[in-house]
C-alpha cells in the first residue's frame, strides 16, 4: 500500500511494521525517521546495509527472530536496498514477529520486485521520497530565516540553495553554521556564504566527475594523473557524483517529456550556471533516466565498499571512475 510521507504520522506502526522507504531523497527521510521513532522509547534501532545482509543471511535473521528480555520494541534500517533482498524479505514474511519494525531503504525503479510487492499488499508500507525541488528548498530556507530573524537577501538565498546541489540535508547542515555564526551578525552577506559554506564540490573533483559523466575518457583519465587525490576525497567524489546525478536525473525525465534539449537547460530548477550548461547538455544526452538511477546505486555501493576498505579507497574509486567514462 502506498502513502505519502506526510501521512506517517497516521500510521499504526504496531499494525504496519514493515515499510519501504524509496527514492534519492535521503534527507526527507532521515526526518522520516526521526518522527516515525520519535514516541518509541525503548525501542533499539539497528542499522544495515543490504550488502551486510547479503554476506550473512543467518545472522541477519538471528536478529530478526530473535527477542530481548530488555527491549520493548527492536527496530531495523535496511539502507541501499534492491532487489537483491526480494527473496529474504519473502522469507521474513513467513516468520512469526510481534516486536520488530523493519524499514528498508534504497532508490529502486518503477519496475522494482520490492516496491512492487510493497505497493499491492495493504499490510506493507511503501512511502516514495522524491527529490526536493527549488521551491522546497526555498521553503526550507525563508522558513529558517524568518523564525531566526536573520536579515539576508533573496538572491543569496538562492545563492545558498543552488550551493546545496537539491540535497536538503546539505542545506539544513549550512542554515546550522549560519545560525551560530548569527549570533553577533544579524545580516549575512554573499562573503559570509563563501566563507561559511563548505563548496559541495572541489574544482578539480567536479570537472573529474564532469568527465566520467560526459564519457570523456581521456580527459577523466588526464584529471586523474594531474592531481593527487587524497583518501579523504574519496567519499567526497562519491558524494559529488551522487548530487550531480540526481540534478541529471530530474532533467533527464524533463527531456524525456519536451524532448528539446534547450528548453529542459533553460527551465532547470535550481537554474544551471552558464558555464555548465554545455557539459549538462551532453550528459543529459549520454545516460537514460533508468541508468542514472542504476548509476546512483552503483555509487552508494562504492560509498560503502570505501567505508569498508578506506587503505584501498582511491584504487576502488579510480577503478569506478575508469570503467564508467568509457
Amino acid at each position: 500500500m502506498i502513502i505519502k510521507s506526510y501521512e506517517l504520522d497516521k500510521l499504526n506502526i504496531n499494525k504496519n511494521k514493515y515499510l519501504l522507504f524509496y527514492g534519492l531523497n535521503e534527507g526527507a527521510k532521515k526526518e522520516a525517521y526521526t518522527k516515525l521513532f520519535s514516541d518509541k522509547k525503548g525501542c533499539k534501532i539497528l542499522k544495515y546495509e543490504e550488502k551486510q545482509i547479503l554476506d550473512n543471511p543467518e545472522i541477519f535473521f538471528d536478529e530478526v527472530s530473535s527477542k530481548s528480555l530488555f527491549e520493548n520494541q527492536k527496530s531495523i534500517i535496511i539502507n541501499r536496498a534492491t532487489d537483491k533482498l526480494a527473496s529474504i524479505f519473502e522469507k521474513i514474511l513467513k516468520i512469526e514477529i510481534d516486536d520488530i519494525i523493519l524499514i528498508l531503504s534504497g532508490a529502486l525503479e518503477k519496475k522494482s520486485k520490492l516496491r512492487n510487492l510493497f505497493e499491492k499488499k495493504k499490510e506493507l508500507i511503501c512511502v516514495p521520497f522524491y527529490a526536493d525541488n527549488f521551491e522546497n528548498l526555498l521553503k526550507i530556507a525563508i522558513t529558517f530565516f524568518q523564525s531566526k530573524k536573520i536579515n539576508i537577501s533573496q538572491s543569496n538565498i538562492n545563492l545558498l540553495i543552488n550551493r546545496c546541489g537539491g540535497d536538503r540535508e546539505i542545506l539544513k547542515n549550512e542554515l546550522e553554521k549560519i545560525e551560530i555564526f548569527a549570533l553577533n551578525k544579524k545580516k549575512v552577506t554573499e562573503s559570509d556564504l563563501f566563507k561559511l559554506s563548505n563548496l559541495i564540490e572541489d574544482y578539480s573533483i567536479s570537472e573529474l566527475v564532469d568527465s566520467c559523466l560526459s564519457k570523456n575518457g581521456k580527459k577523466t583519465i588526464h584529471i586523474l594523473n594531474e592531481n593527487n587525490f587524497a583518501t579523504d576525497e574519496c567519499m567526497l567524489i562519491t558524494r559529488t557524483f551522487a548530487n550531480k546525478l540526481k540534478r541529471n536525473l530530474k532533467l533527464s525525465k524533463d527531456y524525456k517529456v519536451t524532448r528539446d534539449i534547450n528548453k529542459t537547460i533553460i527551465n532547470a530548477k535550481p537554474p544551471i550556471f552558464w558555464k555548465d550548461k554545455e557539459v549538462v547538455k551532453n550528459q543529459i544526452m549520454k545516460w537514460t533516466p533508468d541508468q542514472i538511477i542504476k548509476l546512483l546505486s552503483e555509487v552508494n555501493d562504492i560509498e560503502y565498499e570505501i567505508k569498508k576498505n578506506n587503505s584501498i579507497s582511491l584504487k576502488i574509486i579510480s577503478n569506478f571512475i575508469l570503467d564508467k567514462a568509457f
